[in-house]
């Protein structure tokens, strides 16, 4: 592999797998009323968010974590206008106090904040506007969870940005071959420390699902009803119990991938259970995580970070095609894993963060065992069955394009649905 596209891998994985703490709409939404609190230079008399269809969707039934168990929009924001450390980014909210939190409901209370739906808008959007006296800030965020493309102090632009959309796109380099090949001539020495700590924080969170009852309980229900016999058992509960943990206010950090935290502990938690069941090295892990991480990104480079296309489908696959990597399954059989999966399960709905991400997450995985079965078994989906084509590559391609295209109009009656709901 050439240096150039060597280097623009270790970036892009530097770039997505980035240390956050809770689901991360709900700590992008405090982070941008932080970074307002800042520019403003005093905390808010009143507060304007204007959010897009899909963080509405993401914040409205997950727990913010260092809330006191508190919900929604509301909640996220004025945690971190009031308590937030913006310098920390994703990781905004960490340091609130135990007197912080007993303080949240008197700002809640007082009614400070007011929160509106953005439409033709990015469908990761946060506009946040801040008053106090005749002092005014507003920070726009677009695109990605932590990217500020503006910066206002009493109506004077201080900071902007282009949209990344015109930017060269980071993922345009994802394609399989390379992925592959990279995984094969990777240094370890240029991802240790980034690897390491996915390790490391998501199999913590993963333990602390098992240990104790978060929401839902999939992941102790999983290994109630199927037991530890089989790794892939374990694999399945063991991640969906990191998303019954993070979706229901755990403040353990997570690393994420494809700005998701759910995503990362789908793609990492199995192949970290597997690696300890069948005794797999440290080297032969983290080559297979970032054949997986890579993987799962080449996905949600056709659809985006955010629409009504469930994001844990692509994880579930990449995680079960990191395995067979390890394996030493040829690149055909990986390829033929995720088309497997996909052409499954690819379009199940996101209805937003919450306790069911967990169960959606077992299915994925337990799909993704599934069609690592057929693939070595040469029963896989064909040629001209549904989305699938010849090229393997292009069947992903296809499926992406169903899920950002085809299932706007999808994604747009979803919201509809959830902010009429009572």
């Amino acid at each position: 592999m050439d240096k150039t596209t060597y280097n623009s891998f270790i970036e892009l994985l530097t770039s997505e797998l980035r240390l956050a703490m809770g689901c991360t709409e709900p700590i992008a939404v405090a982070y941008a009323a932080a970074k307002a609190r800042e520019v403003l230079g005093a905390m808010p008399e009143r507060i304007e968010l204007y959010c897009s269809g899909n963080i509405i969707k993401n914040v409205k039934a997950v727990t913010v974590p260092n809330s006191g168990g508190r919900r929604g929009l509301e909640v996220a924001t004025l945690l971190g206008a009031a308590y937030g450390d913006p310098s920390l980014e994703l990781e905004v909210v960490s340091r609130v106090s135990e007197d912080e939190i007993a303080g949240l409901q008197e700002l809640l209370d007082r009614g400070i904040c007011h929160c509106h739906l953005e439409t033709g808008k990015d469908n990761l959007y946060i506009r946040t506007e801040v008053f106090a006296g005749s002092d005014s800030a507003l920070v726009e965020i677009s695109e990605k969870h932590t990217y500020i493309t503006r910066i206002e102090k009493n109506g004077e632009v201080i900071m902007t940005q282009p949209p990344l959309n015109l930017l060269k796109s980071d993922n345009s380099i994802l394609n399989l071959q390379d992925i592959y090949k990279f995984a094969n001539e990777l240094d370890m020495n240029d991802v240790d420390e980034l690897i390491d700590r996915q390790i490391e924080c998501n199999i913590k969170i993963a333990e602390e699902g098992i240990k104790n009852p978060y929401g839902s309980q999939i992941g102790r229900r999983y290994l109630e009803m199927y037991g530890e016999n089989d790794y892939r058992f374990k694999a399945v509960a063991y991640a969906a119990a990191g998303s019954d943990a993070r979706m229901n206010g755990c403040a353990l950090p997570v690393v994420i991938n494809s700005g998701s935290g759910n995503q990362s502990i789908t793609i990492s938690v199995p192949m970290i259970v597997y690696a300890k069941e069948k005794g797999i090295s440290r080297e032969e892990l983290i080559r297979g995580l970032v054949f997986a991480d890579l993987m799962a990104l080449l996905q949600k480079k056709y659809i985006g970070d955010l629409s009504a296309y469930c994001g844990a489908t692509c994880a579930g696959c990449a995680a079960v095609a990191g395995i067979a990597y390890i394996e030493g399954q040829p690149l055909e059989v990986l390829g033929k894993i995720v088309v497997n999966a996909i052409s499954t399960i690819g379009g199940m709905v996101c209805d937003g963060a919450k306790s069911s991400c967990a169960a959606k997450i077992a299915a994925s995985i337990s799909m993704g065992f599934l069609a690592y079965d057929l693939a070595v078994n040469d029963l896989s989906f064909k040629d001209g069955e549904g989305l699938v084509v010849e090229d393997i590559e292009e069947t992903i391609a296809r499926v992406g394009q169903m899920g950002r295209e085809g299932m706007r109009s999808t994604d747009e009656e979803i919201l509809n649905m959830m902010i009429s709901a009572k």
